[in-house]
């Protein structure tokens, strides 16, 4: 039976990693309670078909009409109060996640359940990125209110380059159980484990 992934939130960096997951060979679940907005249009993979949708929803149904990929789209916020049931049933969880209370909770959570679970990370102005397996990752605070956010499209190119690492770091892990975490800039990639 193919292995089950859970990617918690599909904004900028997990919409792209969904669209390079189209490949794997495994059971994709994808998390996010929030709205397509048009400011999501520019920096994420999401259509105009999907406006005012669920986010989780929106892009279940352009990959399965675009692709073929049939994915399980829950259209809830994660919390301390769902999260051991909704990831729960994958061997392996990606977070996607943009804020440092949801990263909290899937931490605890996949520590619980002993679930492998990467973390990836994207810089509010789309210079940095990283890569993480979870015994390596330490979450860190959001900047302060009103920061850059991943709103616009200047970066998406970088939005792309992160999440195809992302989703290597997966590939890699669904075959040979390799972890393997990086830090990358718009001209780097160094390896930290």
């Amino acid at each position: 039976m193919a292995a089950g992934v859970v990617i918690v939130g599909v904004g900028a960096l997990g919409s792209h990693l969904v669209l390079w997951a189209r490949n794997w060979p495994a059971r994709i679940k994808i998390v996010d309670y929030d709205r397509v907005e048009q400011k999501n249009l520019l920096a994420q993979f999401h259509t105009r078909m999907g406006l005012g949708k669920n986010k989780a929803q929106a892009l279940q149904q352009a990959m399965q009409g675009m692709f073929g990929t049939r994915l399980e789209a829950v259209p809830h916020r994660l919390s301390e109060d769902n999260a051991e049931v909704l990831l729960g049933g994958g061997d392996l969880v990606v977070d996607c996640t943009d804020n440092a209370a949801t990263r909290r909770v899937i931490q605890v959570s996949v520590r619980r359940l002993g679930l492998p679970c990467v973390h990836g990370a994207l810089s509010a102005d789309g210079g940095f990125a990283r890569v993480v397996w979870d015994e390596l990752f330490v979450v860190d605070e959001e900047g302060s209110e009103g920061a850059a956010t991943c709103e616009n499209g200047e970066a998406l190119a970088f939005f792309a380059l992160a999440a195809a690492h992302l989703a290597g770091a997966v590939q890699r892990f669904l075959a040979t159980g390799e972890r393997r975490s990086c830090q990358i800039t718009p001209t780097t990639v160094t390896r930290i484990a």
